[in-house]
């Protein structure tokens, strides 16, 4: 029988680097409670990716948690009078959603502390990612700082850790990693504005991200592609 110590709640977007975090967390042996997310961004088949790849990981369970964040609007993402660009931006592009990873990560640690689970992993990367303010090393600790300091079971002695096994990691790394757990890439959905059937547009800087970390990796990409990207 398991100890609730080795339980973990995994976050999963359905994206590349939360499928190898997901398989990272799986291969240390952790009983995984693998959280999504429907929070109104534009691609819902990374949700459809999310719960393939679940699957194919024998996790323990799988939930999706509907969010409204829609309502608020402020990025691409989620806000269809915002584009999505086709080209690099500086600083912090309009892809980014305010305060995402510090709602999932709440939600999470309130399933975390239900199931007495000490850990909880997320997929961040600080090295090629597309600049976003909570994907940082010291966001992370913060946000672990105010878990033990915020929840029973961290005042009585269950100290939680955040785990962000990808933050040090370029894509090429991440994709060699995934690729030797025998993560399915081609279940992966990365892209921005995925299409109806999860075909990538090839132009965001999701895509552009990707599709440099299979080269630099020596990966055939699997990647799905809309005609003429």
């Amino acid at each position: 029988m398991s100890t609730s110590s080795n339980n973990a709640v995994v976050l999963l977007s359905g994206g590349l680097d939360s499928a190898t975090a997901l398989a990272m967390a799986v291969e240390h042996g952790y009983n995984c409670y693998v959280l999504s997310f429907d929070y109104g961004q534009r691609s819902q088949t990374e949700l459809t990716a999310a719960k393939q790849i679940a699957a194919n990981l024998d996790v323990k369970e799988h939930r999706v948690v509907r969010l409204n964040l829609e309502d608020f609007g402020g990025s691409a993402l989620t806000d269809n009078d915002i584009d999505v660009p086709d080209h690099e931006e500086e600083g912090i592009p309009v892809t980014y959603v305010p305060a995402r990873n510090t709602v999932f990560m709440s939600l999470a640690l309130a399933w975390a502390e239900v199931l007495h689970a000490q850990h909880i992993f997320i997929g961040v990367n600080a090295v090629d990612y597309s600049g976003y303010p909570d994907c940082r090393p010291e966001y992370i600790a913060a946000f672990e700082h105010m878990a033990n300091l915020a929840t029973k079971t961290g005042v009585e002695g269950e100290r939680l850790t955040i785990e962000t096994p990808l933050i040090d990691l370029t894509k090429a790394q991440i994709i060699q990693e995934g690729t030797r757990l025998g993560v399915d890439y081609g279940l992966t959905v990365s892209c921005y504005q995925a299409d109806d059937d999860g075909r990538a547009c090839g132009v965001c800087d999701s895509c552009r991200l990707r599709a440099k970390g299979f080269e630099d990796a020596g990966v055939v990409d699997p990647t799905r592609y809309v005609q003429g990207a």
